[in-house]
């Protein structure tokens, strides 16, 4: 794919960083954000501010990556928005939506005559700043063909995961599941080490290069030890959303997932102490509070 114009919906943390790897790449950018210090920032990187996110839906393609599903379906199934002229023949959703709203908007676009691929990525904003997000891609095969390239200066590697769009949310969903389940296993043993005179971050590292020598371990282990959640990669109040996410999942196909109830009951619990705008890591807050060692 040649240099192309893409419009870019949602321009924070992630989305910035995101839009700023396309512009290195060599693709023009349009994009829009609620935020316009956001926009200002981008700007200076080369983008294109657009008026709204009607105006930014166009281009040769467009990439969203909205913070939640009402978000979504306040911009993406207006009419006006799918249905205006010179809309971009392919969208591509990289934020985390629930397999019900990835349903109603493959069913939208579909409606519009517009490609939907959905797309969500594994990774912080400081991997997203160095290419080092894992895509999870579903759609038409041909469709994600063509958007390739925007995935590889985007990403180190792109998991195809079949032709229906909230197949790649599903795996999403799950892997953040999986991801949560982590930071609750990291901040127990973190509240273990502490009530046995221990520092919590030598028993992590101690843990982590031993058996877990992986980036996810190794990134919460440094946050969690050091108890430094300030300034978030992923707010800890998404994780409460990503939580109930697993849920609705789960309860569509009759699926328990125990470990789910207890993080979202856990995040609620960091979200009433007043930790919601921190890392999402914060959540090994509470262990330490239910032992009194805080």
């Amino acid at each position: 794919m040649d240099a192309v114009q893409v419009g870019f919906i949602g321009v924070g943390r992630m989305g910035g960083t995101m839009a700023r790897n396309l512009l290195r790449a060599g693709h023009e950018v349009r994009a829009w954000d609620t935020s316009p210090q956001s926009l200002a920032a981008l700007a200076k990187d080369g983008a294109k501010a657009a008026t709204s996110a009607e105006d930014a839906f166009s281009g040769d393609a467009v990439i969203s990556m909205l913070p939640n599903d009402d978000a979504m379906r306040g911009v993406f199934l207006d009419e006006k928005v799918l249905r205006r002229s010179g809309a971009p023949a392919i969208h591509i959703n990289m934020a985390t939506a629930s397999v019900q709203c990835a349903n109603e908007l493959a069913a939208a676009h579909a409606k519009a005559g517009i490609q939907y691929i959905a797309a969500p990525v594994f990774g912080r904003p400081e991997m997203a700043a160095e290419r080092n997000l894992n895509i999870m891609a579903a759609g038409d095969p041909a469709a994600i063909d063509r958007v390739q390239p925007l995935f590889d200066a985007m990403g180190k590697k792109t998991w195809r995961l079949g032709p229906v769009p909230s197949q790649a949310n599903v795996a999403k969903i799950a892997g953040n599941l999986m991801v949560a389940s982590v930071l609750e296993s990291m901040g127990e043993t973190a509240a273990l080490a502490r009530a046995y005179k221990m520092d919590p971050m030598d028993v992590l590292n101690t843990v982590v290069t031993s058996i877990f020598d992986v980036p996810v371990y190794r990134i919460y282990a440094q946050l969690i030890g050091g108890g430094k959640f300030e300034p978030p990669g992923f707010d800890l109040k998404l994780g409460l959303k990503d939580a109930k996410l697993a849920l609705e999942a789960g309860e569509e196909a009759n699926v328990p997932l125990p470990f789910a109830s207890v993080l979202r009951d856990n995040y609620l619990d960091a979200l009433a102490h007043g930790d919601g705008a921190k890392d999402w890591s914060a959540v090994s807050k509470v262990a330490l509070r239910r032992a009194g060692l805080e």
